[in-house]
């Protein structure tokens, strides 16, 4: 089983910090043992060869019969069992214990009788010096992990602020900024050595550049056709309203509206794509609004019949907002619903939040995954792909969310999401109009 991490442990300076803090202990660790042994096996040689030097004394004033020296004896209490067994069996050794609560180099060698002799030699200091290194060495290595963690966090960080950087201006550029750019400061100056951040950073605002190139002249060349084409279609429709009457002036006077509004729409989204579009607020009951696009749907789309468009009040709410695009945004949204669902199409009210729902197949997977797409319908349906673009559009400009989604019993739900204040102003932009549920 996989053990679930917090989010904050994937971070770049938090695997940065673990590698750094596992290789400095290892290395620490590493010398560590080596300066132990190498200073520990140096002074338990020297204190073994003083303990086997006055072994050797001390032999010598046993052999003779003189007095033995002070830590020396036979079978002295304290001596190792081990150390002991050794003796007795004619051979010399050496041993580190304790001896009256210290630290004791011991050293024995054969006596007569089966007996061993054996002399102590003070370990205390051996003891300290090697106590008082590795100690030495354990707060030297915390010193030097620390300071190295301290280090590397300095150094990552400025790597991990810059990457922020350029994630913050490609979502920026995702958004719609096309303005947005790194301008990471390595690639400013060329002169200084360029890492792999700044080739990032460098390759992000060159994309930016061109994708906001291209984007500009498209929106320039459908700004300028739909303008050209209204002078021409202006004198179509004049000249269609001059043919007698009959199916064929019917047909025509039909394509030349909808080239008219094909027209209208492609002049609407090229203003929109250009991101200067301002607010024009006034203050009205969210229903009234809702009731006026109902209306304005032409057949097919009654008040309080049951069939066409249904309006249902669950909370109405007094807001401030462009009333003429957020009637283009419920509009289009309604007439979608129409075109490509089925009756009954319900535009619900709750407070700042107004649902448009149909009784059809639902939207396409392709609308759910990345919304509306410009010129593309799927399943026969007919229309540019306009309508939902220039919704969500307006709503953009309206500052209001808009969201597209399936019902699990079937048709499109599109829901539109007032903001609580209007875009660059303070007072509350949504207020209670009326406690009391409502259906129209």
């Amino acid at each position: 089983m996989r053990v679930a991490l917090p989010r904050w442990a994937g971070t770049l300076p938090m695997k940065a910090a673990a590698f750094i803090t596992v290789m400095c202990c290892a290395l620490a660790a590493l010398l560590g043992i080596l300066v132990h042994v190498s200073v520990t096996d140096q002074t338990v040689g020297q204190a073994r060869t003083l303990a086997l030097s006055r072994l050797k004394d001390a032999t010598s004033a046993f052999e003779d019969g003189d007095t033995l020296l002070p830590g020396a004896g036979v079978d002295p209490p304290g001596l190792p069992a081990s150390l002991r067994r050794l003796a007795v069996d004619g051979q010399r050794g050496t041993m580190v214990g304790r001896h009256h609560g210290r630290p004791t180099m011991w050293a024995a060698g054969p006596a007569d009788h089966g007996r061993a002799l054996a002399v102590e030699v003070d370990y205390s200091q051996q003891a300290r010096t090697i106590a008082g290194l590795d100690g030495a060495i354990l707060w030297s290595s915390v010193l030097a992990i620390g300071a190295t963690l301290l280090v590397g966090a300095f150094a990552v960080t400025r790597v991990t602020r810059r990457l922020h950087a350029t994630a913050r201006v490609a979502r920026r550029i995702t958004a719609g900024d096309l303005d947005a750019r790194v301008n990471d400061p390595l690639t400013r100056d060329r002169s200084r050595p360029q890492d792999e951040v700044a080739a990032v950073a460098a390759a992000l605002d060159s994309m930016a550049s061109s994708l906001q190139g291209k984007l500009l002249a498209e929106q320039r060349f459908t700004a300028d056709v739909a303008h050209e084409l209204r002078t021409p279609l202006t004198g179509l429709h004049a000249a269609a309203e001059l043919l007698p009457p009959g199916r064929p002036t019917e047909l025509v006077r039909d394509r030349v509206a909808a080239l008219r509004t094909l027209t209208e729409d492609l002049l609407e989204i090229s203003r929109l794509d250009t991101g200067r579009e301002r607010l024009d607020l006034d203050a009205e009951h969210l229903s009234a609004v809702a009731l006026r696009v109902v209306r304005a749907a032409g057949p097919g789309a009654d008040v309080g019949t049951g069939a066409g468009t249904r309006v249902e009040v669950v909370r109405d709410v007094y807001v401030e907002t462009d009333r003429r695009r957020l009637e283009r945004v419920l509009g289009n949204l309604v007439a979608n619903a129409h075109r490509h669902g089925r009756e009954p199409v319900v535009l619900t009210v709750d407070g700042p939040v107004v649902s448009v729902r149909d009784h059809g197949e639902g939207y396409p997977e392709y609308l759910l995954a990345h919304g509306p797409q410009r010129f593309r319908t799927e399943g026969g349906a007919t229309g540019h792909g306009l309508g939902l673009t220039i919704a969500r559009g307006q709503a953009e400009v309206l500052g209001a969310r808009l969201d597209f989604s399936n019902a699990p019993d079937g048709g499109a739900v599109a829901t539109l999401t007032l903001p609580q204040r209007p875009p660059g102003e303070g007072p509350a932009a949504a207020v209670p109009a009326d406690p009391s549920p409502k259906r129209r």
